[in-house]
């Protein structure tokens, strides 16, 4: 039996990458001690065996060093001769850049829980208290920590010891290190804090004004809960900004995020550039899940140790809804008018329209078999699967739209009563929970529609839904290989299609579509193309040469597979419609109101 609270200290060796960790964990009496780490974090649905960058470990009770005995993959066992303090002793290399795993150079240091600290089988109710100790500062000058832990005992930089309830709150609070940036802005009464790693020269007060805006809608239509007399009292948005990353990670009082430094807003900047309204979306994204997933969350999820997966057919209620809702509370914060926001609806539909895999992947099955195909997609994805987060967030837009044009409730009612029933008590939602409230609210038996949205692989009826709100849905031929769907102005639309996509800036086939010129030519991933028609292509002038093709002529495709030089012959085919726009019609009356009632005035 362990005594509270178990206690870890950490020091940090950047020029070699590790976490050197101390842990001292007191027993009640002699015996065997199991110790073991997650095999997956809460949020990413993939084993990721994080106990493989442990080196090292030792185990020692006062000058008795101890024998360790593996158990599996991630626990150990050693056995105590007596009553007393069992200390264990080992390093994390830590070099993995996103927000899942541990990092740590002379520029920055990162680590969850999850990769850190183990737990003794049985203490998971125990406090424990870890100690980070500030690095040389030769090596890493002006670092801070910030971490959404409670502070015990530290110094002004943030460094010393934290203390969590609970091993689930120790792994869910993501711990910062770095000679950051920091605006401090209130939502409603709450601190919350933008943290910046990495070189940027952003306008944070327009941040802090813009994520404000987004963290006081959702939190208006949560009815201002989680509050401080719940004990939720911060909330950090931790950011590593890189050259080109993009990604998130929730958690229950911060989010840990990575951006492109050209994402964020410099100071004289006052458009709504691409990029940063993609920044705003994903903290928008992020923030959401502190209700949905982090305290709305499947059963299976909820009672799950996290030492195997935990399989639902919901996911896409976690995070397909949550996609819905994070442009979507752009808008009602005022940084997106209806127009711009369409356009990102536009943008989602047509990646879904270009996917061969939504006629073979039903959502469900994306949902449930997240951990053996999403997260590790192959040539073969686009042609086999659907993504949950895409087609997820277009379901819920349907369920939405559809709720509203048969009742009086709408999504954000579903989601007031999934808070309600379960988020607030920290319980977890029964499988198909959503499905049965959103029908219960509304009076609706839905069964007919959501069995097709969810459980087959029926095309989505967007165009006569979003009819029936003054939208007018469009689907039409690429206009180039820029459009990404939404309004285009003054291009083009091009004569032909092969139905190949390639690598970024190479001209490697990074997979072949089904049912396209390429797929019947016989081109596979991995192709190296060189040549169309015996003229040299490039990267650069790919899309321009096929754009150009004739409807009428086969062209010969020169490539490399391996190190064989092959050809190939095609007849390119007319590009197809693909491609979605939406804009706001000329309407009045009913459709005018119920428009005006989903996307503002």
């Amino acid at each position: 039996m362990t005594l509270a609270p178990i206690r870890y200290r950490v020091t940090l060796d950047p020029l070699t990458h590790c976490f050197h960790v101390q842990g001292s964990i007191s027993v009640a009496s002699a015996g065997p001690l199991r110790l073991h780490l997650p095999v997956w974090i809460r949020g990413s649905y993939l084993v990721r065996d994080f106990s493989k960058h442990v080196q090292g470990l030792r185990a020692v009770f006062g000058d008795e060093t101890l024998t360790i005995k593996r158990i599996d993959k991630h626990a150990f066992d050693v056995t105590a001769p007596a009553a007393g303090v069992v200390t264990i002793d080992y390093s994390v290399y830590a070099f993995d850049p996103s927000v899942r795993k541990a990092w740590l150079d002379t520029r920055r240091g990162f680590f969850n829980g999850s990769s850190l600290f183990y737990c003794p089988d049985g203490a998971e109710a125990a406090a424990f208290e870890i100690e980070v100790v500030a690095p040389d500062p030769a090596l890493c000058p002006g670092w801070k920590l910030a971490t959404a832990l409670a502070p015990v005992i530290i110094d002004g930089a943030g460094f010393g010891r934290y203390r969590a309830d609970h091993y689930e709150q120790l792994i869910d609070c993501p711990v910062e290190m770095s000679d950051y940036q920091r605006v401090d802005f209130d939502v409603d009464g709450i601190p919350h804090a933008l943290i910046l790693s990495g070189r940027c020269e952003p306008d944070l007060p327009r941040l802090a004004s813009d994520l404000t805006k987004v963290c006081h809608v959702q939190r208006t239509l949560f009815g201002q809960m989680p509050s401080a007399t719940t004990g939720f009292d911060r909330y950090l948005f931790l950011t590593q900004v890189t050259g080109n990353g993009y990604g998130g990670l929730e958690h229950r009082t911060s989010t840990a995020l990575v951006t492109a430094r050209d994402a964020l807003p410099r100071p004289g900047q006052p458009q709504l550039r691409k990029g940063y309204r993609g920044f705003l979306g994903l903290c928008s994204h992020e923030y959401f899940h502190l209700w949905n997933v982090k305290r709305i969350t499947a059963l299976a999820f909820a009672e799950s140790k996290l030492a195997a997966e935990a399989y639902t057919e919901d996911l896409w209620a976690y995070e397909g809804v949550t996609s819905y809702y994070d442009d979507l509370m752009l808008l009602r914060a005022g940084l997106l008018d209806a127009p711009a926001y369409l356009d990102l609806v536009a943008e989602a539909a047509t990646r879904l329209q270009r996917t061969p895999g939504r006629l073979v992947q039903t959502l469900a099955d994306a949902s449930f078999e997240t951990w053996i195909k999403y997260y590790q997609p192959d040539e073969q994805t686009p042609n086999a699967a659907v993504n949950y987060y895409i087609k997820g967030a277009l379901v819920s837009l349907c369920l939405d739209l559809t709720l509203r044009l048969r009742s009086t409730a709408t999504l954000d009612h579903v989601m007031q009563q999934l808070w309600t029933r379960y988020g607030q008590h920290d319980q977890g939602v029964p499988e198909h929970g959503l499905e049965q409230i959103a029908q219960e609210i509304s009076g609706l038996d839905l069964s007919t529609e959501l069995n097709r949205w969810l459980r087959a692989t029926d095309e989505l009826p967007l165009a006569s839904l979003l009819a029936e709100f003054g939208v007018t849905a469009t689907l039409h031929a690429s206009r180039g290989a820029s459009d990404e769907g939404g309004r285009g102005e003054g291009k083009a639309f091009p004569a032909t299609w092969l139905g190949l996509n390639l690598r970024n800036g190479e001209t490697v086939v990074a997979n072949v579509l089904s049912d396209s010129p390429a797929s019947r030519a016989g081109l596979a991933a991995g192709d190296v193309l060189i040549a169309l028609d015996g003229l040299k292509l490039t990267a650069g002038n790919w899309s321009n040469r096929v754009d150009g093709l004739s409807l009428t002529r086969a062209v010969t495709l020169s490539y490399f597979r391996g190190d064989e030089l092959l050809s190939a012959s095609l007849m390119p085919v007319a590009a197809p419609d693909n491609t979605w726009t939406l804009t706001l019609a000329e309407v009045s009356g009913e459709i005018l109101s119920r428009r005006q009632a989903w996307l503002g005035a």
